[in-house]
This record gives C-alpha cells, sequence and structure tokens, in this order.
C-alpha cells in the first residue's frame, strides 16, 4: 500500500484491519496539538493520532495509555502499556504514535503487524 499522506488537526475514524466498525478517532498534527495530547483528561473514547510524531511522554497524565507505534504505512510496528510518569522508548521506524485508554487498543485487536486507517474530516494533503 502506498504511504499515507499528512494531516490536519481534526476529527475522523480509524478503521483496524479485522475491526467491522471504525473506532472514533481525534487526529493530533500541529506541534500544539501533539504537544497537549492527552494531557489534562481523565479518558478518551475512542483513540488519538499524533502525526507525525516518533515516541511520547506520559508525565503528569491521569491514566495509563496503551500506545500502538506505527511506520509510515500506519502498520503497526508495537503495542506498549504506559503507565503515567514515564518516557517509553519507541521502536525504531516510528513516524506515527496512536493513543487510547490501557486495554483499549488490545481490546481492538491491534497488535503488531496490523494495518490501520484513518478517514478523516479533512483529506490527507499530499506533497
Amino acid at each position: 500500500m502506498g504511504r499515507q499522506g499528512r494531516y490536519e488537526d481534526g476529527h475522523g475514524a480509524l478503521h483496524i484491519d479485522g475491526l467491522p466498525a471504525p473506532v472514533p478517532l481525534e487526529i493530533a498534527a500541529s506541534a500544539r496539538a501533539r504537544s497537549r495530547g492527552l494531557l489534562g483528561r481523565t479518558g478518551i473514547e475512542g483513540a488519538l493520532l499524533l502525526t507525525p510524531a516518533s515516541g511520547i511522554h506520559t508525565f503528569r497524565m491521569r491514566f495509563p495509555l496503551e500506545v500502538a507505534y506505527l511506520d509510515r504505512d500506519l502498520r503497526v510496528l508495537a503495542v506498549r502499556l504506559a503507565p503515567p510518569n514515564r518516557l517509553p522508548l519507541p521502536p525504531l521506524r516510528t513516524r506515527h504514535v496512536l493513543e487510547a485508554e490501557a486495554g483499549a487498543l488490545t481490546g481492538w485487536g491491534v497488535r503488531a503487524g496490523t494495518r490501520v486507517r484513518v478517514a478523516d474530516a479533512t483529506a490527507p494533503r499530499r506533497e
């Protein structure tokens, strides 16, 4: 499959191979939105895509995360739990990060090798 384009901040849907219904998705593409991430929240319905991003931190987070590290084609490299106040080490080749509440990604069947697709209100910008 071809590479995904660049996205803009907004909302969309996350399509996961093997999952019949899409998952609500927030997209954080600007530096400001990525740095804010899920800070100050007590949870999230669905998931948050940080793009582009090669890693995350969970300092000052109020709840544990489950994180999927994605390559440039939105294929999952690894899925890891990330408790608050940690700096997890991302796998090499990480270009995007998908965050959800702990247990959500596993519950949706996301694991290494899974391919995800993003459908959003603002179509990807091709460069």
